[in-house]
């Protein structure tokens, strides 16, 4: 069987690396990787690939910097020529990007079979692009490998065991990623060494409801500088918000680093004493590594981290971004509920697709 599989964001690339490992111990499977080229910066370069073990994308189709209808559908254009010349027996997407969305939609209008990699996963915020794109490739989907049982109840609730489709909880690749990597990071990262912080908060700050609101971005960065007075703060900021703050006279009191690589993070993540973001990724890996998070956004998809209370959900508002950070510094975590699987998200993944496989030649 040949698989086409579509990926645009960083994040995904190592995503699909746990599951292209697998995949390669096949002699059935023949994986051709299409990069839409939503993010290509400097840390997409060759050097990513061969550090993180991720196979080279067989088409670069450089679709980037254009606003979201435009590059969705210029992807959806490129893409769909790719699985027209390939003709796959599978497409596979990941998450919730415009490049999961434009995958989905090509094999879906080209008839061919369709799997979705994080699939369920839900926020209830239609304002957000990330989460009309998970509902769409969702619905069109023939193979939804959920992450947790979270997300194949939200499946459940909405009916989709009455569309054909099939669903299984193969655990969070994301965690598979997080074992595969952390010894090499440890190996490879210095930036604990440069630091000087034998404590800190690690930090991230990069999702436009945020940034690009002036009063949120103020008021989250307010609550940031009263933390450091009490704990350091650890914030890699991208150059774009910098300029926002820069040009809005919002004042920091700590200094901040550049944005960091996936081994950088890693190291940090395991050196933290808490985790502060509003991205959805980090929330998940704070938790891999056994540390309280609060999220800096008004909802999160992974609602069992603040069910089981590894995650605190505080919005922008400084004072209640100070009272959660409060409330988790003090509290004492037992993280012995495994909710992202047992590690072998990968593996589960590909032993479905061997099995649509078999199924195909029988």
């Amino acid at each position: 069987m040949k698989i086409v599989t579509v990926l645009g964001a960083r994040p995904q690339f190592v995503k699909a690396a746990v599951v292209s490992r697998e995949i390669s111990r096949h002699s059935l499977l023949d994986e051709i990787i299409v990069h839409t080229g939503q993010h290509f910066d400097k840390n997409m370069s060759e050097i990513f690939f061969r550090e993180m073990e991720i196979p080279e994308p067989a088409y670069h189709l450089n679709i980037h910097s254009l606003s979201q209808g435009a590059m969705t559908g210029q992807m959806l254009e490129k893409v769909e020529k790719v699985i027209a010349d390939v003709k796959p027996g599978l497409v596979l997407v990941y998450g919730d990007t415009n490049s999961t969305l434009a995958g989905a939609l090509a094999a879906r209008k080209l008839n061919i079979p369709l799997a979705h990699v994080e699939a369920g996963l839900r926020s209830y915020n239609m304002r957000m692009p990330e989460e009309i794109n998970r509902i769409v490739t969702d619905r069109i989907s023939d193979h939804l490998f959920c992450p947790s049982e979270t997300a194949v109840r939200n499946l459940e609730r909405e009916a989709f065991h009455l569309f054909g489709c099939s669903i299984l909880n193969t655990g969070d690749v994301m965690y598979d990623a997080v074992l595969f990597y952390q010894e090499k990071a440890s190996l490879q990262s210095t930036i604990i060494s440069k630091l000087n912080n034998s404590e800190f908060v690690l930090c991230t700050l990069h999702r436009a409801e945020n940034t690009d609101d002036v009063s949120k971005l103020a008021s989250i960065i307010s609550a940031l500088n009263t933390i450091t007075e009490t704990i350091p703060v650890v914030l890699p900021l991208h150059p774009r918000t910098r300029k926002i703050m820069d040009t809005n006279k919002i004042k920091l009191n700590f200094d901040v680093i550049e944005p960091v690589g996936y081994f950088d993070m890693l190291e940090l993540l395991k050196h933290c004493k808490l985790v502060m973001t509003d991205s959805g990724g980090l929330q998940k890996e704070a938790y891999f590594f056994q540390k309280p998070c609060v999220t800096l956004r008004d909802e999160t998809e992974w609602t069992e981290l603040v069910e089981c209370g590894y995650n605190k959900i505080a919005g922008s508002d400084a004072g209640s971004i100070l009272r959660n950070f409060e409330a988790m510094r003090a509290k004492q975590f037992s993280f012995d509920v495994q909710l992202y699987g047992d590690g072998r998200a990968g593996k589960k993944i590909v032993d479905a697709i061997l099995s649509l496989c078999n199924s195909d030649n029988s």
